[in-house]
């Protein structure tokens, strides 16, 4: 038999009955304990003269435990603990071995233990950092309007209080979000987005605070993390907060009130340190008076509130929102341009109903059309804008018939990719890099032709 083997080898065996009672003690093992007669422990609970024992546990579990540190007396004693099953496979007790009296032979594997910890924390923080993509500079504005903003985000940043993020669509509500965890103290943390209007309302439950194993049919075995686990000690983003429906706005409010959740399927609240920064487009105010959003959660978020100005109510900002767009899609794309003024002048006159968003896609569009340029003025831009023409038709040329831009848009990208395809024998990579778009898209605008 192995136990006897087990026994000859260790610093010390004890064995238990299935109350977890000492039934047997090596000599090595009284010695330990300075006990001079079996007859002194025999038949007394484990704990009575072990009180840092697990083999209660392990009897009542029926499941081992290999290994483990034990204090005892001033000692730090490694032990391994078994249970031990009749022929019919239930527990009748438990047998345990002190495998060494002191960490020394373990101190190889203690080093590369924590060796190993210090690499997955160090690839924890480094994930962390890279979950947030911008900073507060990547928060563009000059005008007063946005100084504000910023001034009180970086206010946000140093506390721990939500935020809520007031704006259009479009008007950079992430963007701040993502800028106010990169600058507060929780930056080395998690930053979890999730969008409220993308996830269906019998979803909503399971995808907020995780699913227990086996919640429910077809559920996976192992337990699967929310987003409120996922962001425990970081940020939780709640982008379009205004569309969370009534039922689930109100197992939000707990959460943020007990700082606990409880997954479903799972009767166990588990507690997170969570900073929530919550955004939407709508007008919470009237959803308060129809009763469609709850006052209570309303007051919760809306601790520290930020009103990000739409585009047109900060027009003196298109200058430097066009140069950095277009030095972000220059490190994107490998599509190099410039802006003149006379195309600023142009673009001020727009309503901008998109925001940043939509000065952004008319600005990708001009690039992606007009790659060779390299300066992109009110001939390329014009086009592109609503309800604008490049030229006016003269008085005694026919008038041409007024296409829909997203027609035209189209038939340029065709004879654009017909050229590149041609132009390289049909290699698709080539034919990509050469319109500066990546293969993907290539691929699902030749389907979208096809």
């Amino acid at each position: 038999m192995l136990i006897p083997l087990f026994e000859e080898a260790s610093a010390g065996a004890i064995a238990v009955d299935a109350d977890a009672r000492i039934t047997w003690m090596n000599q090595s093992y009284m010695r330990v304990l300075d006990i001079r007669d079996m007859k002194e422990v025999a038949g007394k609970p484990v704990n009575e003269v072990i009180p840092t024992s697990r083999m209660k546990e392990v009897v009542q579990s029926g499941r081992p435990i290999l290994l483990d540190i034990m204090e005892l007396r001033g000692m730090h004693l490694v032990v391994t603990r078994l249970p031990v099953r009749d022929q019919q496979g239930a527990v009748t007790g438990g047998i345990a071995f002190v495998l060494y009296d002191d960490l020394q032979p373990l101190t190889p594997l203690i080093a590369k233990y924590r060796k190993l910890q210090q690499e997955l924390s160090d690839a924890r923080r480094a994930l962390a950092r890279r979950t947030t993509r911008y900073q507060m500079s990547d928060f563009v504005g000059l005008s007063p309007a946005m100084l504000e903003v910023k001034r009180r985000a970086r206010l946000a940043s140093g506390r721990n209080t939500p935020v809520l993020l007031l704006g259009e669509t479009g008007t950079g509500k992430e963007v701040l979000a993502q800028a106010i965890h990169a600058a507060s103290p929780r930056a080395q943390q998690a930053f979890i987005a999730v969008n409220l209007a993308a996830i269906p309302e019998n979803l909503l439950e399971a995808e907020f605070f995780g699913v227990a194993p086996g919640a429910y049919t077809g559920a996976d075995k192992r337990t699967r993390e929310g987003k409120f686990q996922l962001a425990d000690g970081g940020t939780l983003f709640l982008d379009e907060i205004g569309d969370m429906p009534l039922p689930m706005q109100a197992k939000l409010l707990r959460a943020l009130q007990e700082k606990e959740v409880e997954p479903l399927g799972s009767n166990t609240p588990q507690r997170v340190d969570v900073r929530v920064i919550a955004a939407t487009s709508r007008n919470l105010e009237e959803m308060l008076d129809a009763g469609t959003f709850r006052s209570d959660l309303y007051y919760r978020l809306n601790v520290l509130q930020l009103q990000v100005p739409p585009l047109r109510d900060r027009r003196t900002d298109l200058g430097v929102l066009c140069e950095a767009i277009l030095e972000d899609l220059a490190a994107e794309s490998d599509l190099y341009a410039t802006i003149t003024p006379e195309a600023i002048e142009l673009l001020a006159g727009h309503d901008w109903p998109g925001n940043v968003r939509e000065l952004r896609n008319i600005l990708e569009q001009a690039l992606t059309l007009n790659e060779q340029v390299g300066v992109l003025g009110t001939r390329e831009l014009a086009p592109l804008l609503p309800g604008r023409r490049l030229t006016r038709p003269r008085d005694d040329a026919p008038a041409r018939p007024v296409r829909l831009l997203t027609d035209v848009i189209s038939e340029v990208e065709r004879e654009a990719i017909a050229a590149a395809l041609q132009a390289h024998g049909g290699n698709k990579a080539a034919s990509a890099r050469a319109l500066g778009i990546s293969r993907s898209v290539l691929y699902e605008k030749l389907k979208k032709m096809s």
